[in-house]
């Protein structure tokens, strides 16, 4: 993360004497990324974070997934999937997936287990509907429209307060904001889109108490269900540039110019070899002779994911797109606004629009539950007058 922050109680100077009010040292564990080379963070818990008192295979139910072929442009619509209510977690349901990321959808009504991701990030997405995410850090409240990135490896649970729903875009590394929208040194440039202010963080430590808690654990050999001889959310302070944080979509501060600008200004993080843009009400080009809706792209070295999530999208009008709709535009496919959208948009002064567009460097599979929500027409649609 850009800047440290610090929460609870902790030693004046790092790796020293800590004591607990009984005597005894608290137990530090520096949670850092890239060894230890990058951002990091000290946590000083009241109990080792090493003991565990079991450890089992948990055989994750999954899905298979196969390629976009025949080559096309899709359509799914999460708000038909057949799946009941579960937890933000186990019940999480893969839509699109790659070797770098996999992007799912979470209808929760339930706490989920305490999960810890040690394949990478996680950037969630809220739909609909507020929860608050328990953590080693502490706690955030989030609601429709946040974001929240939760670092690798880092233990929490996500408790919904009533039905939400969750896009959620799993990683394999770390996701951030994009490198030239911070300064050497890891400060948010003043052309960036959003800054310091705008990102929430744990403002203090749980201090939950508890003996042989289960954590579920997703690793690079599958999932391990672990038990802990105590809480992990024993953590009496933390300090550092590491941990979960929220930021508002409706924070992102659009870019706007006097012909249409290029998806790049959109972007509100990056992952490996993917990026996350934030398409929000903005005014629009002002050239004019401008046409405000994009042109019609081929995105050679990408594949471009659009999750709907509100507002009117005036390009696609007429494609099917509704609330909760995920539209998949591969690479060697050259797409662009639906018959009639550029003649429409000519004079518009502003957009209300709301989606969250993944560019992906590498092909993204459609996992099973994907394809059971797929409008088989949208490929088609183009071809409308």
């Amino acid at each position: 993360m850009p800047y440290y922050r610090t929460a609870g109680e902790i030693p004046r100077k790092r790796h020293t004497q800590f004591r607990r009010p009984d005597g005894g040292l608290y137990a530090e564990e520096l949670m850092g990324q890239e060894g230890f080379s990058s951002d990091s963070s000290l946590l000083y818990h009241r109990y080792p974070p090493t003991a565990i008192t079991a450890a089992e295979v948990y055989e994750h139910p999954g899905g298979g997934q196969t390629p976009n072929l025949p080559l096309k442009p899709r359509h799914l619509r999460t708000h038909k999937l057949g799946a009941g209510p579960a937890d933000a977690v186990l019940g999480r349901i893969p839509l699109l997936a790659n070797g770098d990321v996999r992007i799912g959808y979470a209808i929760a009504d339930r706490p989920s287990p305490l999960y810890r991701n040690a394949v990478g990030d996680e950037c969630l997405y809220i739909e609909e509907g507020s929860a608050t995410i328990e953590t080693t850090f502490g706690a955030l409240s989030v609601g429709a429209g946040d974001y929240v990135v939760i670092p690798t490896s880092v233990v929490h649970r996500i408790v919904p307060e009533g039905l939400v729903r969750i896009l959620t875009i799993e990683a394999t590394g770390h996701i951030g904001p994009p490198k030239r929208y911070l300064s050497v040194r890891g400060q948010f440039l003043e052309h960036a889109p959003y800054c310091e202010r705008d990102q929430r963080a744990p403002v203090a430590p749980l201090q939950v108490d508890g003996e042989d808690v289960e954590v579920y654990v997703r690793h690079r050999a599958g999932w391990t269900r672990h038990v802990y001889a105590h809480h992990p959310f024993d953590v009496v302070g933390w300090d550092g540039c590491l941990y979960p944080w929220a930021f508002s979509i409706h924070d992102f501060e659009p870019i706007t110019g006097r012909v249409h600008q290029p998806p790049p200004v959109h972007q509100t993080f990056e992952g490996p070899n993917f990026v996350v843009c934030s398409f929000v009400p903005r005014k629009v080009d002002y050239h004019p002779l401008a046409i405000p809706v994009p042109y019609n792209h081929h995105n050679v070295d990408s594949d471009e994911m659009m999750f709907y999530t509100g507002g009117n999208y005036e390009a696609r009008r007429g494609s099917g797109i509704e609330q909760g709709s995920i539209s998949l535009h591969p690479s060697g496919f050259t797409h662009g606004p639906q018959p009639g959208a550029v003649e429409r948009a000519i004079g518009a002064e502003a957009f209300d629009e709301l989606a969250v567009m993944v560019d992906t460097f590498r092909p993204l599979d459609l996992c099973d539950a994907g394809l059971s929500v797929e409008d088989s027409g949208y490929a088609w649609t183009w071809n409308r007058t």
